[in-house]
């Protein structure tokens, strides 16, 4: 016989059982603990360990798994917002998972703004002064492998988007992250200063226009409010860093894909005008919409970017 000794808030109470038994108690015990640690989705936050760590949001779709891995759609929230914010976007997270997609909703670094503390992407090099020690980066990448080991997904099949600095995050992750992408929607976020360097090259200052993203070609579509203040298409200077120039960035896509400077189709598709440059030798076409809105989501931006990136 082994004694076996529980410990409960209220004090000891002890019971003796045969080794058997207690191995098998111990069993049951140890795989609740590991799964208490590991269970996370939905409204349970998942935890990235180490630097480069932190937390992250997912919703799988409620059928039943297919033989065929899912595709990944990463959704950047905008500042001030979190992960589990998206997560509760029912009418996003439902839209996408009928769509077949696992929703993937990470959590920005937190950093204090205005005197108290809040979440958001820094979504550009930070150079020597960076606001946080985590390498946003490196951070997605790591998530996405989690995600892979959690659920039957296909990573290569990922679409990051988001809104706001979200969708500069979005832009951030495409052009600097080697990772395989199958699109990128971007909403009322661009590309911030300072742009990549040229090949062999370096941009000087925060005015410098450069050529190519050495994450490579992306297939993108970004959607922007003609009337938007907040991330106006010029952008603007914050501080000591610029927003970025919607126009800029799109040069720069467009010279990374290998697509000509004039648009190949023009369209106005309702309340979407558009312009697509799809005769790209990258095989990775662009497309660029503006509505009449200021700084939002406009109505239908998901389908419009779903249906133009085949998903």
């Amino acid at each position: 016989m082994i004694a076996v000794i529980f410990r409960l808030p209220r004090g000891m109470i002890y019971a003796r059982f045969s080794w058997p038994f207690a191995y098998f108690l111990s069993l049951i015990f140890g795989f609740l603990l590991v799964d208490a640690v590991q269970a996370c989705g939905n409204s349970d936050p998942c935890a990235i360990s180490g630097p480069d760590g932190g937390t992250y949001y997912f919703a799988a779709p409620s059928e039943p798994e297919s033989p065929e891995k899912r595709p990944v759609f990463v959704f950047f929230h905008g500042h001030s917002g979190s992960g589990a914010g998206v997560i509760r976007n029912k009418g996003l997270v439902r839209s996408l998972n009928k769509a077949g997609f696992v929703v993937v909703a990470p959590d920005g670094p937190e950093f204090t703004f205005n005197g108290r503390t809040t979440r958001g992407w820094a979504a550009r090099p930070e150079g020597e002064n960076p606001r946080g020690q985590r390498d946003d980066i490196k951070f997605v990448e790591n998530v996405l492998r989690d995600v892979a080991a959690r659920s039957s997904v296909d990573i290569d099949k990922t679409v990051v988007s988001g809104f706001s600095s979200g969708g500069s995050m979005a832009w951030f992750f495409s052009c600097y992250s080697d990772m395989e992408l199958a699109g990128v929607a971007a909403v009322a976020g661009g590309l911030r200063r300072p742009l990549p360097p040229a090949p062999g090259g370096k941009a000087e200052g925060v005015e410098a226009v450069a050529t190519i993203c050495p994450g490579g070609p992306r297939k993108l579509i970004h959607i922007h409010g003609f009337s938007d203040r907040q991330v106006p298409l010029e952008g603007r200077g914050i501080r000591s860093w610029h927003q970025g120039d919607v126009f800029e960035g799109l040069s720069v896509q467009r010279q990374t894909n290998q697509c000509g400077s004039r648009p190949d189709k023009v369209t106005t598709d309702g309340a979407f005008w558009c312009r697509e440059w799809n005769r790209c030798e990258s095989g990775q076409p662009i497309r660029f919409c503006l509505h009449e809105g200021g700084h939002g989501m406009p109505k239908n931006w998901l389908s419009q970017s779903l249906d133009w990136l085949g998903k």
